[in-house]
Parts: C-alpha cells; structure tokens; sequence
C-alpha cells in the first residue's frame, strides 16, 4: 500500500506533458527568438531612458512561450495576449497612482488584474506579472502614467502576436486557433470528414464548460479530439486484419532522379493517385501523390502568366529546363506502416485526407501499399461479413 503511495505521488508530482520533440522545442524556440527580436526592435527605437527597463518588459517572455510553444491554448489567443496584458497595465498604473504601500500595492495589482482579464474575456497568465512589474515600479509608473499600457505592453504584445501569426502559418502550424465554423481544407464550409461529430459549437462549448475546461481547450481543438478518439475506438473494431492481407504487392516505382515528366506519365496510364520512389534493393525513400504534382504545375502556370489549362505543359517545361526530379516533390515525412500491423493503425493515418495511400515496409525495403481505395474495399468486405453473421 506504502509503495503504491509512493509510486503515485512521484508520478503526480512528475512531468504532466509527454516527451517534446527537438523539431517542436527548436520551432517554437525559434519563433520567441524572432519574436522578441522584433518586438526590441521596434519599441527600442524612440530615444527614451533605457536604464528604466520596461521597454522590453520581462512578461513579454512568458507571453512568448505562450504564443509559440502552445499556439492553440485558449490563454495565448490575440484577444486573450493584447488585452489582457494591457488591462493589467491600466489595473497596475491605477494602483501605483493611488496606493503608496508596496505590499499592498503589489496584491492588489495582480490581483486585481486576474478579476479584470476574467471579466474582459482575456485571461493571460503574463498579465499578472505585467501587474507585479508595474506594481514593483511605482516610480516609474508615475512618470509614465498610463502611457505604460500603451507602450511598451499594448504595442510589445501586438508585435508578439503579429510576428506569432505569421510564423505559424510558416512553419505549418494554426495561430490564432481554429474557429469550428473555419473552412475545411477544400475551402468549403462542411466540416473536415474526420470531424464531423453531429455535436454543434454550443453542445462542444457547454461540454467545455461542464468540466471546466474553457481556459485550456479550444471548441475546434476538442471536436479534432473527440474525432480522433472515435476513430482510434473504431480501429479497435476491425478485426485481425493485416497490412499484408490487402495491400497491393506489384508495385510500381519510381528512381529519385526520375523526371516529373515521367512521373506525369505513370499517374495518366495507370490512375494511380501515389507513386513510391524507391532506391537501389527497394529502398524507400519517400512517395509522390498525384496532387504534388498538380499543385506544382499550377504555382509554375501562375508564375508563368498561363492559364491552368496550360499548367502541366508548363510543369513539363520547366522540368527539362530546371532539372527537376522526383526527389524534388516527394514526400518523406508520409505515415508508413509494418506488413504485420493491423489494419486499424491506417485508419487515422487515411482519414484526415492527406495522405491518398501508405506505403508498407519491411525494414527499409518496401513490399507493398494501401491506398484509400484497398482500404474502403477491406472495410465493406468485412461489414458484410459481419452483416451475414448476424442474420445467421
């Protein structure tokens, strides 16, 4: 009983949040990096007295990490990142004018401030230390007023946010968070095939607010995970189905230095909407899809001044005078999977719409590939199947 105790104590008091990867750590590094880099640059430029030290405040780091490292938190939404902290600017200044005491000034600032974040819409865990900074610098708050809110905090954080906005989009991330009325990735208003829960925005915001959720979760971010938590229940339900069971085996391949013309050529006679690029002995070395390949013909049409009509004749053009290759366009960050792993494990790789197909390996040897089609074909087979038992 002692050592249970124990055991979950220590794991209580452990690390709450899984193993980051060193992508994700050097991204958001990067962005807080850029991020305060712009902020120092532009509220440094008026000639103003830099031993006062809050023209680059200490809270704008924690609103960085905020920003970059967890984008999608409600906490470090725009709205939530601006005017909380310029709230408990004004909050903190009203003190500093008004209270002559330390202690009690510095109480009342930050707390104060967290009562008129909540109240704003905008709580933003930087915010307090806005206030404690203030509250710290009563001085300097009565030289510069009210003015503190505006600049450095309201100005400081827009560029935050601004320079967050856009390093998101770069590298591949959402910022601000999705709205769940946002389009889908075709650009139309039906939800993502994968999202689409029959649970509206208000139902998903009430389940939020039911379990006291609403600071740490998104209404978008919560259907993604209960759709996700159904098709992970739903793999579960396949059956022994493998890869090996209904993979396709003769395959056709591509070299790395094939040209994109050729590439063209293989997706019009086959129809295959994938194409493996392989190395010597079979080696996998990434996958071209079908819509690479158009994408890449409709940024080199519009670069031209042609009309897509005229895309791949473009494509093709540009393929002879640049050099271009298939290693040029595949993709090598694409699911894979083991011939011997169950067919539930392709079910929430398939299913956001990315992906057309995974590659089977054996090693690093490919053996075989399921496309969406021998997906859906395996699924119907074993529906039936089921459906005939149970009439039996």
């Amino acid at each position: 009983m002692t050592t249970t105790l124990t055991r979950r104590t220590l794991r209580a008091l452990g690390p709450a949040i899984p193993i980051g990867s060193v992508k994700e750590s050097l991204r958001a590094g990067g962005g807080a990096l850029l991020g305060l880099a712009v902020a120092a640059l532009v509220v440094l430029l008026p000639a103003v007295n830099l031993d006062l030290g809050l023209y680059l405040i200490a809270p704008f780091g924690a609103t960085s990490v905020l920003i970059f490292a967890v984008p999608s938190s409600p906490l470090a939404q725009p709205w939530s990142a601006v005017i909380g902290n310029s709230a408990s600017a004004v909050v903190a200044v009203a003190i500093c004018l008004t209270i002559d005491d330390p202690n009690l000034r510095i109480t009342l600032a930050v707390s104060l401030a967290i009562v008129a974040m909540i109240l704003l819409r905008a709580l933003h865990p930087p915010g307090g230390a806005v206030a404690m900074t203030a509250a710290m610098n009563a001085e300097t708050m009565h030289e510069m007023g009210f003015w503190f809110a505006l600049s450095p905090v309201a100005l400081g954080t827009a560029l935050l946010v601004a320079v967050g906005i856009v390093y998101a989009r770069a590298t591949g991330r959402h910022y601000p968070l999705r709205q769940f009325e946002d389009p889908n990735s075709h650009g139309t208003d039906d939800p993502e095939p994968a999202e689409r829960l029959g649970l509206s925005a208000e139902e998903l915001t009430d389940i939020l607010a039911s379990y006291r959720q609403s600071l740490n979760l998104g209404v978008e971010d919560l259907a993604r995970l209960i759709a996700a938590a159904e098709m992970q229940a739903a793999s579960h339900r396949t059956g022994p189905l493998t890869a090996a069971d209904i993979m396709s085996r003769d395959l056709v391949t591509v070299p790395p230095d094939a040209t994109l013309g050729s590439a063209a050529d293989l997706f019009r006679q086959h129809g295959f909407t994938s194409l493996p690029v392989t190395g010597p002995g079979d080696v996998y070395l990434g996958v071209i899809f079908q819509l690479h390949l158009i994408r890449r013909a409709r940024r080199d049409a519009f670069a031209s001044g042609k009309r897509f009509g005229s895309a791949m004749a473009v494509l093709l053009e540009n393929d002879a005078e640049l050099g271009l290759r298939a290693e040029h366009i595949m993709e090598t960050d694409a699911p894979v999977i083991g011939p011997d792993d169950p067919v539930a494990g392709l079910l929430p790789k398939m299913a956001d719409g990315r992906f057309d197909a995974v590659p089977v390996l054996d090693g690093e040897r490919i053996v075989g590939i399921v496309t969406r089609t021998d997906l859906i074909a395996a699924l119907a087979r074993q529906s039936l199947n089921i459906a005939s038992k149970e009439e039996a």
